[in-house]
Order: structure tokens, then C-alpha cells, then sequence
């Protein structure tokens, strides 16, 4: 078992920006990836991501809305992804999820 490297906070900081930009260059090059998808494999989302970049930007006290947020994590207005990339969700990823959701509020 290997451990992790003592990292300077900054330079830590540094890296998970990073990573996190990487993150999101790489959903916005995979538009086919449906969110629906993303919430039945790993509980999170495009719509999550923005929430949470709204709320990093908040705690720094940078006025941000959802929309403003959204628009960073896709790519371009959420209105303009919706009608480009989204698709209407199978009964069958809807059940999953709902199964999922049930399983996370027990």
C-alpha cells in the first residue's frame, strides 16, 4: 500500500483545479454522455458541478447565478445544450434512478 505525498496546500490546490478543469473539458467533448447517465453511475451530474461551483464561488463571495454556473460547466447556456445534446431518458434509466435515490435517502 503506498501512501499519499505531503503536498503543499497551494500547489494541492493547484492540482485539483486542474483535475477539475479536465473534468469538465472532458464532459463538454462527450455531450453524448446524458447526465442521467452520470446520476445512475456515480450520483453527480453537470447540473451537480454547477451547483457546487455556484456555492465555491458564493463562499468566496463571487456573485454567481445557477445559469451563470451552468453555462461554465457546459460549455455554452443551458438552454442551447438541452436542445443540441439532450435526450428524453428511457424508462428504464429513470427507474434506475429512482431506484438509486431511493437507496441514498434510506
Amino acid at each position: 500500500m503506498t501512501s499519499t505525498p505531503d503536498i503543499d496546500p497551494a500547489a494541492r490546490t493547484e492540482i485539483e483545479a486542474q483535475a477539475f478543469r479536465k473534468l469538465v473539458e472532458h464532459l463538454q467533448k462527450n455531450p453524448e454522455v446524458q447526465n442521467i447517465d452520470l446520476m445512475n453511475l456515480a450520483y453527480f451530474c453537470r447540473n451537480c458541478m454547477s451547483k457546487w461551483y455556484r456555492a465555491a464561488a458564493e463562499e468566496r463571495g463571487i456573485e454567481l447565478d445557477y445559469d451563470q454556473a451552468r453555462e461554465i460547466i457546459y460549455g455554452m447556456p443551458y438552454g442551447d445544450y438541452k436542445d443540441r445534446y439532450q435526450e428524453k431518458a428511457s424508462a428504464e434509466k429513470l427507474e434506475a434512478f429512482q431506484t438509486a435515490e431511493k437507496k441514498a435517502s434510506v
